[in-house]
């Protein structure tokens, strides 16, 4: 029997359970759950850090900090929203208050940009892991992963598969303080939440995820949200510069699309958009570039090929 993987184990198991609310728009299933409010809807997101999986163990405490919140600001992206209020639980081996001090700058210097408070969470004591919730409002429709439909284009902002390079990098004791690599170290160090695109991409896009396992298997999350098929072009997915200079264009075409940890957006938008979507992507000072389309069928294809598992980024309990 195939090993389940975390979304078997949430559609089995964490799906539709605890009482059933009206205040309930979404629960589980997307980049956050979307919840009635008294003027606007809010948005909930939770994400938890583990050493040694999520990142490094020798990676200083301000950057673990950043990254904590990082990929929760981007789960809000996603659907277009402000980010407002943060809980943290934080799980730590020892009371190592140099540590706890640095990782706190680090989480709360990436908050006051965002204008995010800490309002709460919990210390306890165990093997080294970072939880925490988001939640802010949505000024605008909702992005959600369904809602891509036949002929809308398929974009994606910054460049995907440098996170993933950049960890090589940071694995690298040889490499690690080299000057060319400092860009790549930074994408995986150091993400950036498209906040602000995704709120401008609110009432453009047609249907939104960030990019945390790979730009394959979460566009094959809008494909399945969206009951279509996202046709993705190899011209148009060039992997950047540096990442070809580290790993050379095979590897960093295959780092492109199943490499992890972007935290960028990948989303669809009717044909007619182009020009909105550009003047967001300029609003928000983000680059993006269109990747592909949306046609009948399931799946992702590059290329006129469907893409297999060994490009469907990653999961926590395969082998």
């Amino acid at each position: 029997m195939a090993r389940a993987s975390e979304f078997d184990l949430i559609g089995r198991y964490l799906a539709d359970r605890g009482a059933r609310r009206r205040d309930v728009v979404l629960g589980v299933g997307d980049d956050a759950a979307i919840l009635a409010g008294d003027d606007r809807p809010l948005l909930m997101a939770l994400d938890t850090l583990v050493e040694g999986v999520h990142f490094p163990a020798d990676l200083p405490a301000g950057w673990v900090g950043h990254r904590a919140l990082a990929v929760n600001l981007s789960d809000i992206a996603a659907m277009g929203g402000e980010p407002c209020w943060a809980l943290l639980g934080l799980t730590l081996p020892e009371a190592d208050e140099a540590w706890v001090r640095a990782f706190a700058d680090g989480l709360d210097a990436l908050a006051r940009r965002h204008a995010v408070a800490l309002v709460g969470g919990d210390v306890t004591r165990g093997p080294l892991s970072i939880s925490v919730q988001v939640a802010g409002h949505a000024n605008g429709p909702v992005l959600r992963r369904a809602g891509a439909a036949v002929g809308d284009r398929v974009w994606v902002s910054g460049r995907p598969g440098d996170a993933m390079g950049g960890l090589a990098v940071w694995q690298d004791p040889t490499q690690r303080d080299r000057r060319q690599w400092r860009g790549l170290q930074r994408a995986f160090i150091a993400p950036r939440p498209r906040v602000a695109l995704g709120q401008a991409l609110a009432g453009i896009a047609s249907a939104a995820i960030d990019v945390s396992d790979g730009l394959v298997a979460d566009a094959g999350h809008i494909a399945r949200g969206s009951g279509v098929a996202i046709a993705l072009q190899a011209a148009a997915c060039r992997p950047s510069a540096r990442l070809c200079h580290w790993l050379g264009d095979t590897a960093a075409r295959q780092t492109l699309l199943a490499g992890g940890d972007d935290y960028e957006l990948c989303f669809t938008a009717p044909a007619a958009a182009d020009a909105a979507v550009l003047q967001a992507a300029r609003a928000s000072r983000t680059p993006v570039r269109c990747i592909g389309a949306v046609r009948a069928g399931a799946g992702v294809w590059l290329d006129g090929e469907a893409l297999t598992a060994d490009t469907a980024g990653y999961r926590h309990f395969s082998d």
